[in-house]
């Protein structure tokens, strides 16, 4: 059920995957241009990786600027005091459900498309990350009970 006030907005959310490279960047970033005013917003993943040219060439698109993202692993993240986990693949969840063996957390696990694994041309695998971006973006706003665009 979507927040129906301000006040039932978790305080602080992090997105993980695998490698925080691709779609906890994403996911991150896409929140954080909604709602950043408003609650802190952050990403990690299992392991750190390199952030993805083209997560941040379909972000640019939409005018969310990640280029400047820095992949992290839970073990680097520096404030462990969230509210709401999402995890997006198996590997995060199962660290998300351990964090809550010492932390109290909401997890919520919402299983998603990898992009990278998608082929073909250039055109061919941005449209996968577009793919994610606009599904994360629906996902987003109906978890968080957004509607409408988000003002500049």
């Amino acid at each position: 059920m979507p927040p129906q006030a301000d006040t039932d907005l978790p305080g602080a959310v992090l997105f993980a995957c695998n490698l925080n490279a691709v779609r906890s960047p994403m996911a991150a970033g896409l929140l954080r241009h909604l709602l950043g005013h408003k609650i802190y917003v952050s990403s990690a993943g299992v392991r750190s990786g390199e952030t993805d040219p083209f997560a941040v060439s379909a972000m640019e698109e939409i005018g969310i600027d990640i280029s400047r993202h820095v992949p992290v692993s839970f073990e680097d993240l520096h404030d462990s005091s969230f509210d709401l986990v999402i995890s997006l693949t198996p590997q995060a969840q199962h660290q998300a459900v351990e964090m809550t063996r010492t932390m109290a957390l909401d997890v919520e696990y919402w299983p998603t498309y990898d992009p990278t694994l998608e082929s073909g041309n250039r055109e061919q695998r941005l449209d996968a990350y577009r793919q994610l971006r606009d599904t994360l973006m629906a996902r987003i706003k109906q978890r968080f009970g957004i509607r409408g665009q988000p003002n500049p």
